[in-house]
């Protein structure tokens, strides 16, 4: 068998699974929540943040002015930047911490990595670049490749800073701009500014006992050695480790995207594993040249986003271009919604209809575990007994046929973790596994809090923080202006789509409202662009009719960053939510806000 999808639903006792799943959930939850991972910024473990890839190069500190600054170069700054440009605005600085463009894209060089929702709609800007996928789903060097030719078509390089963290960031009234403290002793202003962090560029560090201990090498999974590890991001054989015994801690998305390539190589590779990840079908494949040139008609990249948003975030498409597992899943609940008597169409049945097509769904990717993995006792450990919207789905079809290799053994620890590192290896359950090399496959950093991940606080009008703005939850409208913070825009997909599938939707679509809004303010001579307290109040009103957080807060979904590792979030979290009707909507609606010229809740001055 070659773990296809099943023709035929399976059959399942949900009393029993429900069960199972929470005596899964609790086996891994723990009191120390976030706690339990280490913060590597201005500790000894830092250099695991240092950049292997690019050496920094010395320049002056920068004291001038800028029209738009922008903190990040990920998808977000760049989209934005782009927008920028396209509406005349060319005066744009993009700050980022890494050596070049790319974000996420650029610190994860991992052998294997790539994108888990479809190419077409996952990579920014492609029919404005001109640029064909190669494959359904790209590999890193690809959409690192896409952040530079952006950066290059837009002119962002011409002003970018790089290797550069904002410290300080503050709003001068009298002169009404931004003031932009960087570590690299820069101090300019700038008229707008944008905030694209985001939530996947802080490395974690699980805070195993004796983590500082271990004699051999190690390193996090975006901070790749290849050095050490021989091959490169292209995917060339990694040679070094043939020798080697080989850790990697984790079996998140990263980690089911670097092990089958770990296993062609290593001598030994031991896969310490605390939860499964529930791993569907990927079905990669080239894309064909002639089918694409068919397609790619004008527009066709705004189509295929909102064709994929429709049928994955439950719209009413007619249609499925993307065909993938997110909208697999998708498609499933709509067909056991659409079969329901009229009568039987209550919030209860509804939602007992998605839950029905859930434990199908996970029921089938558990018997493919099955009928891939030859070793019984493993295959049992691989399965994942959890929704699979509790934790983010992944897809390969690698990653299970690894476990079949003779020099690759699955190291389950039964949802407590890896016990301890000594100077020579990794404890489980009282047994020490000798490595050479260990790989933290941890993740970064999402359940903290923004000062934390951003590396600066932000202070608006009077002083105001941004911590204290938001110390019960986050306020805005759209999710991007705050009361109290002048001329700056967030771009991220809270309180606005909030469409956690396909992140680059929320942030192209933030992109093109923010350029058209400073466009405006410049076209009318306004120095200012804020946000009215009404209109942000019932923006957050109107957030809160919504269903609220849904899976992510179910009370059987095991621990994991989607429900802020099992613990309570506090009564903030209500607030990290997304527009009530859905992203469809959400982004129909920002559409014809943008558009009309209007701009209605915001104030220019």
């Amino acid at each position: 068998m070659d773990g296809s999808r099943a023709d035929t639903a399976p059959t399942f006792d949900k009393a029993a699974l429900l069960a199972r799943y929470r005596e899964e959930r609790d086996k891994r939850l723990r009191p120390d929540g976030n706690a339990q991972y280490l913060e590597l910024k201005g500790s000894h473990l830092a250099h695991y943040l240092d950049d292997p890839y690019t050496p920094m190069v010395e320049r002056a500190p920068k004291t001038d002015h800028v029209t738009f600054a922008f903190v990040g170069g990920g998808f977000a700054g760049l989209v934005t930047g782009a927008r920028l440009v396209e509406a005349g605005i060319k005066d744009v600085r993009i700050v980022e911490k890494g050596g070049d463009f790319g974000g996420a894209w650029y610190w994860n060089r991992y052998p294997g990595a790539q994108c888990d929702t479809a190419s077409m709609v996952y990579m920014p800007l492609l029919e404005e670049t001109g640029h064909r996928p190669t494959e359904k789903y790209a590999h890193a060097p690809e959409i690192l490749a896409q952040c530079q030719r952006i950066g290059r078509q837009f002119g962002l390089y011409d002003n970018a800073l790089f290797h550069t963290e904002v410290t300080d960031l503050a709003w001068d009234d009298a002169e009404k701009r931004w003031v932009i403290s960087t570590n690299r002793g820069d101090r300019f202003t700038a008229s707008f500014i944008g905030l694209g962090t985001g939530p996947l560029h802080v490395p974690k560090l699980p805070g195993i006992p004796g983590i500082e201990d271990f004699k051999g090498h190690s390193f996090h999974t975006s901070r790749w050695d290849y050095a050490y590890t021989g091959g490169d991001p292209l995917g060339a054989p990694m040679e070094k480790l043939r020798d080697k015994r080989v850790a990697i801690i984790g079996t998140g998305a990263t980690s089911v995207q670097a092990v089958p390539h770990l296993a062609k190589t290593a001598g030994q590779l031991y896969v310490f594993q605390r939860t499964p990840s529930s791993v569907d079908v990927r079905a990669n494949a080239p894309i064909d040249e002639d089918w694409f040139e068919g397609i790619a008609t004008p527009g066709w990249q705004q189509r295929w986003l909102e064709n994929f948003t429709a049928n994955q975030a439950m719209g009413n498409a007619t249609e499925d271009l993307v065909q993938d597992g997110w909208t697999d899943l998708s498609r499933r609940i709509r067909a056991k919604i659409a079969a329901l008597p009229r009568e039987g169409l209550t919030p209860q049945k509804m939602m007992a209809a998605f839950e029905d097509s859930d434990f199908e769904k996970m029921e089938e990717i558990r018997s493919r575990v099955d009928a891939i993995v030859q070793d019984h006792e493993t295959a049992q450990k691989l399965k994942a007994w959890y929704r699979q919207l509790c934790k983010r789905p992944c897809f390969h079809d690698a990653y299970l046929q690894a476990f079949n290799n003779p020099n690759v053994t699955l190291v389950d620890t039964e949802g407590q973790g890896v016990e301890r590192i000594t100077e020579t290896g990794v404890v489980v359950g009282g047994r020490e596994y000798p490595v050479d090399c260990i790989i933290y496959a941890s993740g970064f950093e999402v359940g903290t809090e923004y000062k934390r991940r951003a590396g600066f606080e932000v202070a608006g009008r009077d002083g105001l923080k941004l911590s204290e703005a938001w110390a019960e939850g986050m306020k805005t409208k759209h999710g991007t202006h705050v009361r109290g913070f002048p001329n700056l825009f967030f771009v991220q997909p809270t309180q606005g789509a909030n469409l956690i599938s396909n992140v680059p939707h929320n942030l192209t679509e933030s992109g093109r409202t923010i350029a058209l809004t400073i466009k405006h303010a410049l076209d009318v001579g306004a120095r200012e662009v804020e946000v009215t307290q009404e209109a942000q109040d019932a923006w957050v009103s109107l957030l809160l009719t919504g269903p609220g957080r849904m899976m992510m807060g179910a009370s059987d979904c095991t621990p994991g960053y989607y429900n802020n590792e099992g613990q309570d979030p506090g009564p903030a979290a209500k607030l990290n939510v997304g527009y009530p009707a859905g992203p469809s909507a959400y982004f129909r609606y920002l559409e014809d806000w943008r558009s009309s010229g209007k701009f209605e809740g915001l104030e220019f001055r």
